[in-house]
């Protein structure tokens, strides 16, 4: 399996606009960061782990001509506010299947009511097949994802594991039911936000303590905000399994 790393920023994305913020004004290419998503590839298949705002430009960059799925791991706008792109993949192939949490499919319902609307559609909005994904485990294209349930703040959000890779991003805390389905990774992919403290994110201390207590091979940082530094000199701090990822990063499994 190939994860490509669609975007490795934080809800703003890297660099802010209109920030003069050292970071922000870095000319390193792996200081630019799109809006946090990966995309997944095994045999012939290709799905994407959230849709957010950079989604047109992150499929263009990747000359992604098309998607089997999008699988979601909750509401907020930096992860499904991109789903207005989708259209040229249903123009072409039809409805694009989409797989949502429980709770957060009301809320897409809401936000992108001309999308799910039955009645008076728009002839040019995009069309999705919507299914409902509960904490159990459901197969895509022959393949096991089994959703983890963890808390982004105060909210429960879904990470997921395929194989012995798992997508752990928006993580403050796990209770530890949960925690087991993360034992023996090869790769976990985890969000550090910056240094400081966050109310709803793991800080860059919190989750190398994190790391340490799952003992994956290795793991890649993601959904990075400006504070916690440039790439180069924070990547250098790193402990040897651990490293950033970066916009365009690809990598095996």
């Amino acid at each position: 399996m190939t994860i490509t790393f669609l975007g490795t920023g934080t809800s703003q994305g890297v660099p802010i606009i209109g920030s003069t913020h050292e970071v922000c004004l870095s000319n390193d290419l792996k200081d630019k960061r799109l809006r946090s998503a990966v995309m997944l590839e095994w045999d012939s298949y290709r799905y994407i782990i959230d849709c957010g705002p950079d989604f047109r430009q992150q499929m263009l960059r990747e000359n992604v001509g098309h998607i089997d799925g999008i699988i979601f791991t909750h509401e907020h706008a930096d992860h499904t506010a991109g789903l207005d792109d989708i259209r040229p993949f249903c123009h072409r192939t039809g409805d694009v299947p989409i797989y949502v949490p429980e709770r957060i499919a009301d809320n897409l319902q809401m936000r992108f009511h001309y999308i799910f609307t039955k009645e008076n559609r728009y002839p040019g909005a995009p069309s999705v097949s919507m299914q409902i994904i509960y904490n159990k485990a459901f197969t895509l294209s022959g393949k096991e994802i089994l959703p983890v349930e963890y808390f982004h703040g105060k909210i429960l959000i879904f990470g997921y594991r395929l194989d012995n890779f798992a997508y752990i991003t928006d993580f403050k805390r796990i209770e530890d039911d949960e925690r087991e389905k993360l034992k023996n990774l090869d790769v976990l992919v985890l969000s550090a936000l910056r240094i400081e403290s966050h109310p709803a994110h793991l800080n860059l201390e919190e989750a190398l303590t994190f790391i340490e207590q799952l003992q994956p091979k290795k793991t890649y940082l993601t959904h990075i905000s400006h504070r916690l530094g440039f790439h180069e000199t924070v990547e250098k701090e790193l402990p040897p399994n651990v490293f950033l990822a970066y916009d365009g990063l690809k990598i095996n499994v």
